[in-house]
């Protein structure tokens, strides 16, 4: 099994990336590739091996939690790699498993390929194994420059994101004080320290 990759982006597709590590191009299909798309420099790249009698197939993950998360998905019958990537696709993996813990089957359809059978399958597999699945862990330091966990956990949530799209903590640091103080989504931090990072 490979557990990650570390290499460039040399390509993106909608459907996937091709990742150069040591000359070798990996196709490695995503939730969202063009979030890699802002990546300078080398990636780690968490990777699911996926074995089928006709395919051999990779799928890649800005996270460890993200992965596991995908796992754990497949593991519920109805669910496929496809649907898999629809789910952490279109929602934060944080709500996808408050909604099962939780028991929102509304929630759960919403996802591309889930009926009601396949939200009550995954409710009844998944339900009370994901807890600690999904953390965020950030620089903590006094001097580190980066908000501490509690703060702002969505704030938090998008410095990993950036930090998984192979920005440094130098740069993270130089905007993390024009993002402070406002209540945004995880997804629209990522968005706007993205627009700052290109425009410094």
């Amino acid at each position: 099994m490979i557990e990650y990759l570390v290499g460039t982006i040399d390509f993106i597709h909608p459907e996937y990336i091709v990742l150069d590590v040591n000359g070798v191009g990996y196709q490695i299909f995503c939730p969202n590739p063009f979030a890699f798309q802002q990546t300078a420099g080398d990636v780690k790249v968490y990777t699911y091996q996926y074995v089928r009698e006709d395919a051999l197939l990779l799928y890649g993950f800005p996270t460890r939690e993200e992965k596991a998360l995908f796992s754990k998905l497949l593991s519920v019958s109805g669910i496929g790699p496809k649907g898999g990537l629809a789910i952490l696709a279109t929602g934060e993996p944080e709500q996808v498993i408050a909604a099962i813990e939780r028991e929102d089957e509304r929630f759960l359809t919403k996802f591309p390929g889930v009926g009601k059978k396949t939200a009550r399958q995954m409710i009844l597999d998944l339900k009370g194994t994901l807890n600690g699945l999904i953390t965020t862990e950030t620089n903590g330091d006094v001097n580190s420059g980066l908000p501490a966990k509690g703060e702002s956990d969505a704030l938090a949530e998008a410095i990993e994101a950036l930090k998984a799209l192979g920005y440094a903590d130098k740069e993270i640091k130089r905007i993390v004080p024009l993002l402070e103080g406002e209540s945004l989504s995880a997804d629209a931090y990522v968005k706007k320290a993205l627009r700052l990072l290109i425009e410094q």
